[in-house]
C-alpha cells in the first residue's frame, strides 16, 4: 500500500540507524518532511546525506538525548518550526541493556526508566500543543517483550509492557482531539541491536553468531529475520490518514515468533 504523506511534518526519535532510520526514510519517501534525532551528530549527518536523494520529503536533524527533559523540549520546538505544527510523532529509543535481577543496579533501573518510558511520555506531552491543531498520528516503538518476556532482558520485559498500558490510556484521553496513538512491537528485525544481542548470546553459550541466528530463525514460523523496511511499512500505514479507526492498539511484527495470544 502506498500512503500519501505529502505536506505532513514528522518527528522520529532515535532515527540515525535501525528501525527509527527505516521509519524516517519511509515517511519521507511518501512525501513527509521529517526531522531525525539521536545522540550523535555524525551519524545523523550521514543518515540525512544518504537518504535525502532517495525521498520526496525534506530531511533535517537535531541532536537530542531523550533522557534529558530540556533537550526534548528543544527538539520538539525545532521540529514544529515556524508553522508550530506537527502531524506525526514516532517515539523510539535504543533497546535496554541486558541483565538479570541479580546483576542490574539501581542506577541501571533508573537510567532505563528515564530512557525507555519517561522519554516517550515527555515527548508526547511536549508535542501535544502542536499535534492537537489538526489531529495527528503517534506511534510508540516497543518490543515483542510486551507480550512474551525475553530471557536476560529484564529491563525490556519491565518497561516495554508499561508502554502498552500508557498507550491505551493516552489513546482514550486524546481521541477527542483526533489524535490516534498506537504501538508497534518488533520481534527479530535485522538491526544492529539484534546483531548485538545475538553476539552477546553467542559469547554466553560459546557458539558462533551464525549458529545463534540459525537457531533463532528456526523458531520463527516465517523462517527468517524481518527487515527494517518491512517494519517501517506498517509504521507508515499507522501514521497516515489511511488509518482512520485504529487507536490504543499494540501490534506485534515478528514473523509469528510470539506464541502468546
Amino acid at each position: 500500500m502506498h500512503v500519501n504523506l505529502s505536506g505532513k511534518k514528522a518527528l522520529v526519535a532515535a532515527s540515525s540507524q535501525g528501525i527509527g532510520k527505516a521509519i524516517a526514510f519511509h515517511l519521507a519517501k511518501e512525501g513527509a518532511d521529517v526531522m531525525l534525532s539521536g545522540r550523535h551528530e555524525h551519524t545523523l549527518q550521514e543518515a540525512v546525506k544518504e537518504l535525502s536523494p532517495l525521498v520526496k520529503g525534506k530531511l533535517t536533524y537535531q541532536v537530542c538525548d531523550v533522557s534529558d527533559a530540556e533537550q526534548i523540549k528543544a527538539l520538539v520546538v525545532a521540529a514544529a518550526g515556524d508553522e508550530k505544527r506537527l502531524d506525526i510523532l514516532v517515539n523510539n529509543t535504543g533497546g535496554p541493556q541486558t541483565g538479570t535481577l541479580e546483576t542490574l543496579t539501581d542506577e541501571d533501573w533508573m537510567e532505563s526508566f528515564q530512557l525507555h518510558l519517561l522519554s516517550y511520555i515527555r515527548l508526547l506531552k511536549e508535542a501535544l500543543p502542536y499535534l492537537k491543531k489538526q489531529g495527528a498520528r503517534v506511534l510508540n516503538i516497543a518490543s515483542m517483550s510486551v507480550k512474551e518476556p525475553i530471557p536476560g532482558l529484564m529491563l525490556s520485559n519491565t518497561f516495554r509492557p508499561a508502554i502498552t498500558g500508557w498507550t491505551k490510556t493516552a489513546a482514550q484521553e486524546l481521541a477527542k482531539d483526533g489524535i490516534l496513538i498506537n504501538t508497534l512491537a518488533p520481534g527479530k528485525i535485522e538491526t544492529e541491536r539484534v546483531k548485538q544481542l545475538d553476539k552477546h548470546r553467542a559469547q554466553e553459550e560459546q557458539q558462533s553468531v551464525e549458529e545463534i541466528k540459525a537457531q533463532a530463525e528456526r523458531m520463527i514460523p516465517l523462517g527468517r529475520y524481518g527487515q527494517p523496511e518491512e517494519f517501517a511499512a506498517y509504521a507508515a500505514f499507522l501514521l497516515s490518514e489511511a488509518n482512520t479507526y485504529m487507536t490504543g492498539q499494540t501490534l506485534i511484527i515478528d514473523g509469528g515468533l510470539t506464541k502468546s495470544l
